[in-house]
């Protein structure tokens, strides 16, 4: 099991990056984010998990230990493939996901895509036993509807998800919990320093 990997990033695509590792380029399928940020030339260090198919072997990367974990978790649900699984990364941080879990809203899962209603309930089930630490997510919870209409709005206005993702990271959290305001605030990020 090859579990992490740092190396140069030497090409990217539409789905993956290539990371050389001691003279050799191993392909990564990583979320959207982890995509954009990598830049060629640059050193990136990754998790990884291998999937082994009949005739492929597959390697999958994230930033994090609990990325990966969430990766996996997605996986074990019947119907979600990797390619799902990743799908579900790009879109949903991992405390989204556990957001989700804790207030029971199958729904929020309906954001991957190529996932229906069957599929996102099926996730939801499989993994409410087996999400932990959603203790201290009720004040995060509590701002999740505002921060759904500030992202959808900002993807409304041609922002991709990455992007409207990392414009909410930058609202302070003593920001007021007001859609117009926060989305202003949002918007602040992509005009930059002033």
């Amino acid at each position: 099991m090859i579990s992490s990997l740092t190396g140069h990033v030497s090409d990217k695509d539409e789905t993956s990056i290539v990371i050389e590792v001691g003279g050799v380029g191993l392909q990564v399928n990583v979320p959207a984010a982890v995509r954009e940020e990598a830049q060629i030339g640059n050193t990136v260090s990754l998790h990884t998990y291998l999937v082994v198919r009949e005739n492929e072997l597959t390697l999958y990367g994230f930033p994090t230990k609990e990325e990966r974990q969430f990766f996996t978790l997605l996986l074990g649900v019947s119907g979600v493939g990797p390619r799902i699984a990743l799908a579900g990364l790009s879109t949903l941080t991992p405390n989204a996901i556990r957001r989700a879990v804790f207030n029971d809203q199958s729904e929020v899962f309906n954001q991957i895509p190529g996932v229906g209603k069957t599929t996102y309930q099926k996730i939801l089930l499989h993994i409410k036993n087996k999400v932990k630490d959603v203790g201290g997510l009720e004040t995060v919870a509590a701002m999740d509807d505002v921060d759904t209409e500030v992202l959808a709005a900002l993807t409304a206005m041609g922002y991709s998800v990455v992007e409207a993702k990392a414009a909410l990271q930058f609202i302070p959290k003593d920001a007021p919990k007001d859609v117009e305001e926060r989305l202003r605030i949002a918007l602040g990020y992509f005009s930059g320093p002033s």
